[in-house]
Order: structure tokens, then sequence, then C-alpha cells
């Protein structure tokens, strides 16, 4: 019985094919390396794109308990949002990555700046491509006013507070001296703990001064690898490939879909639903821009 080469190449694919099955089930195959990808803007909430400790944590548990992994590796691509949520998932990924005695490797694809740099920080090691953005090691809150808006439409405002202090950022009343002085306040302590939680989990290697490194101004990847900010050039093909051998394999924890997920299926007013979905993609869409995508 004779093949030509098309049958001799099928034969050679299929024996090495079952190789590789055997040499996966002796457990000879390369290490698994548990993947996390953390996209989009950092806030509370069960929504799309959102990253969260509600939605990151499930995620974070299933990737830890596979005690064979030798590391674990986190894509992140977020351009901020919530100083709380940014805290929570950062330090939830240490304190696994303590619990467990594994190797925590952050990549970056286009950005890890303000809050998606707080959480980019739990790394050992952080990774990223020299045009991805990094840094924006600040606080930023914004408002509207539209006291003057109101007053041309002959719009009065009628509002009534127990306590003085409660009417605070009211966009439809003018700014007053004493409230931007208690923004300030409450902005430089969130600032302070975010400054601390760089300096401990990066330490030696920032190399840039406080002054620098501190302003809320961010940079390509290849300029904070100059200041300490990341570690090294490479995405997590790449670097996991050369950590670990050409036998490693990413196996990436995705959250199951529920299907009470799905359109349709929700409950509560489809109007105040869809109104919520504008609002919260405008704010978004803000955060994004800022970094020019």
């Amino acid at each position: 019985m004779s093949m030509d080469g098309t049958g001799s190449n099928t034969l050679v694919r299929t024996m090495e094919r079952g190789g590789e099955m055997v040499r996966e089930l002796l457990g000879r195959k390369g290490p698994v390396i548990p993947a996390i990808r953390l996209y989009g803007s950092i806030a509370a909430g069960q929504r799309p794109n959102r990253i969260n400790i509600e939605t990151v944590n499930p995620l974070l548990e299933q990737a830890f308990r596979i005690k064979s992994a030798p590391a674990i590796a986190i894509v992140i691509n977020s351009p901020g949002g919530s100083a709380v949520q940014s805290r929570l998932v950062s330090k939830r990924i240490r304190e696994l990555a303590d619990e467990h005695e594994k190797e925590v490797l952050v990549f970056v694809e286009d950005v890890a700046a303000s809050g998606g740099y707080f959480i980019a920080v739990a790394g050992d090691e952080i990774y990223a491509d020299p045009s991805s953005i990094v840094g924006s090691i600040g606080v930023i809150m914004a408002t509207f006013g539209f006291e003057e808006a109101i007053k041309k439409l002959g719009i009065s405002r009628r509002l009534y507070t127990a306590g003085k202090n409660k009417s605070t950022l009211d966009p439809f009343l003018p700014e007053k001296k004493e409230d931007v002085e208690r923004i300030k306040t409450f902005e430089l302590d969130i600032h302070k703990v975010f400054i601390e939680w760089v300096k401990t989990h990066r330490g030696a290697r920032l190399t840039a001064s406080d002054d620098e490194l501190f302003t809320g101004e961010f940079w390509t990847a290849a300029r904070g690898l100059d200041m300490g900010l990341i570690d090294g050039i490479g995405d997590v093909y790449e670097v996991i490939r050369n950590r670990f051998g050409d036998d490693a394999r990413l196996k990436w924890i995705r959250k199951r879909k529920s299907i009470f997920s799905m359109p349709g299926l929700g409950f509560g007013s489809a109007t105040s639903g869809l109104a919520s979905d504008v609002a919260a993609e405008l704010e978004d869409r803000a955060l994004w821009s800022r970094f020019g995508l």
C-alpha cells in the first residue's frame, strides 16, 4: 500500500498530535499559565467592559486555584476609573499571590493609566508594548456648572438640605470656594494612597523623582521603562514563551455568561436602563479619549 505526499503529511500530523495528547496525559506538556484579561474602565456595577472587584475576584480565584501553574498572567487595558475599585482589585491580586505563593506577571496593552496602573502595580513584573500608555498617577474629579443656563431659561432652583455641605458640587448652584478647598483635600488624601501603593510595590525600581512621577502625567511604556514604572518591553505570548519555554500554554480564564445578562431578559424599566447605559457609555468614552483611544 503506497501513499502520496499528502497522505504521508497527514499521517505525520496525526502522529504528532497523538504524541502531544500522550505527553499531555502523562503531564509532560509545558507548564500551563492561567491568564486573565481585564478590559475597560474601572467602576462598580455589572456592565460589559467594566473592571471591579465583583467581576474580577471570581476570575482571580479560579486562576490561583491551578496549583501546578508557576505564575499568573494578567493582561490589562484600562484608562482608569474608581479609586476604590482599583485598590480593591489590586489588593486582592496581591493577597492571592501571597497566599498561593505565585508570581504575577502583568501585561499592558493600549493603556494602563490612573486606576489601570494602580492595578498593574500589583504584579511582580510589568511588561508593555513600547507604544503603550502608562502612569497618570493622580486623582481627578469633574462636574458641570449649569447655574447660568437655568437662569437664562427662567428656571428657579429649589433645594432643601439638612447639613450645610450637603449640596457640595450641585451643578445648578454657583461654585463655592470652601467646596473647592474641601474637594482638593479629598483628592490629596486619595492621591496619597495611590503614591504609597506605587512606592510600596515598585520600590527601588522607580528611578524618577516624585515630582516627575506623581504629577498625574502619563508616558509611553518606552519612557516608563526608563522611569521604573514597568520592567520590560514585550507582550504576554512573547514573555511567557521566553520565561517558561516554547511548550508553555496560556489558559484564559473568562467569565461565564449568564442567560439573565442577555438583552431583553433583565428586570426594571427599559427606558431608565437605556438612559443609564448611555450615561455610562459617555463616561467611559471620556476616560478613553484622554489617551487618544
